[in-house]
C-alpha cells in the first residue's frame, strides 16, 4: 500500500482518496491526524493558492501523508509568460527534488483552451510524480474539449467542481465529466465540500476522489496592533489565520465513508 492509499476512506463501493487543501504546517498535521489521504500544499490559500516554498514543503514531507504540490507562479489568471513558465518548471524540479509525490498545475491559452504543448513539457518534467490538472479547467472555454486535450498529455487527475461555484451545483455536469473520461483519468470533485453534503456529492457525480479546504478562521495572537497600516490586502488578514482542523476532516472522511 503507497503512501497516498493509506488514508483511503472505505465505502460499500470502495475506496475514496480524501485530499485536504493546506497552506501551512498546522493545517497539513491537522490533515494528516484527521486520516486524509493527502494534501495538496499551496501557499497564501486567500488568494486562490500559489506555489509553497521548499521549507514548507521539506517540513510536510517529513510526515507520512501523501503530498501534491501546488505550481502556480502567481494569483490571477492561467495564462503564463515565458519567464514565469520558466519558474513553474524550477519549481516542479524542486518539489521533485523534495520527494512529493505529486504536482497540481494548470495552463491556459488567451482563448480558453487548455494549452496542451506547455502542460505536455511540465508533466513529462514532473515524472515519474504523479500530477493533477487543477480547476482552472473549470475556466476553460469548453470543457469536454478540455477534458480530452488534459488526456492527452498524460495528466493522472482532473479537479473540478463542474464550471460552477461548488461542486454541488455543477454534480451534473461532474457525472458527464466522469462518463465521458472513460478511466482515462481520475475525476476529483472540489468545491464547497463538507461534511453535510459530500455523500451528496458522490452520489450525483460517481467520483470516487475529493477535494476540500476545510479552512477555519482562527483569531490572531497577536495583542499590540497598529491600526494605523495594513500589509494585507484587507486589516482583516493580517487580525486572523485560517486553518484547517482535525475534527473536520475525520468528519469528512465518515461523512464520505457513509453508515458503517
Amino acid at each position: 500500500m503507497t503512501t497516498l492509499d493509506r488514508a483511503n476512506a472505505e465505502t460499500p463501493n470502495g475506496p475514496v482518496s480524501i485530499e485536504i487543501c493546506v497552506d501551512s504546517a498546522a493545517s497539513a498535521l491537522a490533515a494528516e491526524r484527521g486520516g486524509a489521504a493527502r494534501v495538496e500544499l499551496c501557499a497564501n490559500l486567500w488568494e486562490g493558492g500559489v506555489t509553497p516554498s521548499a521549507g514548507l514543503i521539506e517540513l510536510v514531507r517529513s510526515t507520512s501523508i501523501g503530498l501534491h504540490v501546488m505550481i502556480r507562479p502567481r494569483s490571477g489568471d492561467f495564462c503564463y509568460t515565458a519567464e514565469e513558465f520558466e519558474i513553474m518548471q524550477h519549481d516542479i524540479l524542486v518539489a521533485r527534488k523534495l520527494e512529493a509525490d505529486g504536482v497540481v498545475l494548470g495552463l491556459l491559452n488567451p482563448d480558453g483552451s487548455i494549452d496542451v504543448e506547455r502542460t505536455r513539457r511540465l508533466v513529462d518534467l514532473a515524472r515519474p510524480m504523479n500530477v493533477t490538472f487543477h480547476r482552472a479547467f473549470d475556466m476553460s472555454a469548453d470543457l469536454f474539449r478540455a477534458l480530452e486535450d488534459i488526456c492527452s498529455v498524460g495528466a493522472d487527475r482532473l479537479l473540478t467542481s463542474g464550471a460552477q461555484p461548488t461542486a454541488l451545483e455543477g454534480a451534473s455536469t461532474i457525472a458527464t465529466i466522469v462518463k465521458a473520461a472513460h478511466s482515462r483519468i481520475a475525476i476529483m470533485a472540489g468545491g464547497g465540500v463538507r461534511q453535510h453534503n459530500v455523500a451528496r456529492i458522490m452520489e450525483q457525480t460517481g467520483v470516487r476522489e475529493i477535494h476540500a479546504s476545510l479552512k477555519n478562521s482562527i483569531a490572531s495572537p497577536m495583542i499590540d496592533r497598529n491600526p494605523r497600516i495594513t500589509l494585507a490586502a484587507t486589516p482583516a488578514n493580517e487580525c486572523q489565520n485560517f486553518q484547517v482542523l482535525e475534527e473536520d476532516v475525520r468528519n469528512l472522511r465518515r461523512a464520505a465513508a457513509g453508515p458503517a
